[in-house]
This record gives structure tokens, C-alpha cells and sequence, in this order.
């Protein structure tokens, strides 16, 4: 029997993984870096249509501002993670202290987020549609947890094989057809 293996092999096994971790303060000033930041490494990492990066850009700059309007308190600080596996998905998760204005648990955001997103749901303030309307229908995962040392950690993945269809699932690169029932 042949133990040997070839380590190329292997490693072509395992996807490609690249984390990236940005603390900034909580300042709505540094947010314009973070957006091109997000839009930048979605273009040169993955194979998202424009689109879908412009949208991603989109998800990351409402779960970041409500960190820092909600989350934590002026003079602390929100953490962002960006983790992208090759051909597979694009996961950001967004961190606060939970010392900001708005309180909340996990189960609590959970709810809310589950209440608003009940078909017929009404809203009824100029405010409180980003978490579901953006976030919630251009990812494909979101997870709220508590913090251990508290705060909340919103986490949400992208399948990259999604993000080359539109908004009907119809592939971006298919030709659409048009038909007349007569």
C-alpha cells in the first residue's frame, strides 16, 4: 500500500480562505474608507457581477452605521471581519460594545428582524427598513449573537454562485426571452 500522497493535491482540496479584521472607532467619518474598502476587495477577490458588489458595499455600510448609531457608545469601537472563500461565499461579520443608545440582545434584534420581515408588514416611519430591505434580501445567511463581553456580533454570508443571478434567479449571463400569450 502507497502512503505517499502529493501535497499539491491536498492543499487543492482545501479553498483558498483570506480574513481580514478592521477595528475602527465609532465615527461615521471612516465609513466612506470601509465602503471602498468592501467594494474594492469584493472586485479583486471574487466574481461578483458589479452589481452584487455595489449591493454587498450596500449590506456592510448599514450593518457598520447601525453599530455605531445603536451599538456602541461615541469613543468605543466596532470591529468588522471580512472573510472570503474562494468560489464559495463572502461572510462579514460586524461587532459593537453594546454601549451605544439601543440596547438590544440577539434574541431580541432576532425578533425584530423576524417581525419585519412578515409579509404585510407595515412601515410606518422614514426609519428601521435597512436591516431587513437591504441587508436581509441581498444575503443569503444572517446570524445575531451576544457578545461575551457584550454587544452584538451580526454576521451574514454571501454564496457567490447566487450572486450571478438577478433578482428573478434568472442568470445574469442567460438571454431572456419575452412571450406573448395570444
Amino acid at each position: 500500500m502507497n502512503k505517499n500522497t502529493n501535497k499539491n493535491e491536498s492543499r487543492e482540496l482545501v479553498p483558498e480562505k483570506t480574513k481580514i479584521t478592521i477595528t475602527l472607532p465609532t465615527n461615521a467619518y471612516f465609513m466612506s474608507g470601509i465602503r471602498d474598502f468592501t467594494l474594492n476587495m469584493i472586485k479583486n477577490t471574487t466574481n461578483f457581477p458589479e452589481k452584487w458588489a455595489f449591493r454587498f458595499q450596500s449590506v456592510v455600510d448599514e450593518l457598520c452605521n447601525n453599530a455605531i448609531e445603536y451599538g456602541s457608545a461615541p469613543g468605543s469601537d466596532i470591529r468588522i471581519t471580512f472573510i472570503h472563500v474562494k468560489d464559495q461565499y463572502l461572510e462579514i461579520s460586524v461587532e459593537d460594545t453594546g454601549t451605544g443608545k439601543n440596547k438590544m440582545s440577539a434574541a431580541e434584534l432576532q425578533k425584530l428582524y423576524e417581525e419585519r420581515r412578515a409579509p404585510g408588514y407595515a412601515f410606518t416611519g422614514i426609519r428601521g427598513r435597512g436591516l431587513v430591505k437591504i441587508v436581509g434580501e441581498w444575503t443569503d445567511e444572517i446570524n445575531f449573537e451576544d457578545r461575551p463581553e457584550g454587544g452584538l456580533k451580526i454576521t451574514v454570508r454571501k454564496y457567490l454562485k447566487d450572486a450571478r443571478k438577478n433578482m428573478e434567479g434568472i442568470s445574469d449571463t442567460e438571454k431572456n426571452q419575452l412571450v406573448f400569450n395570444q
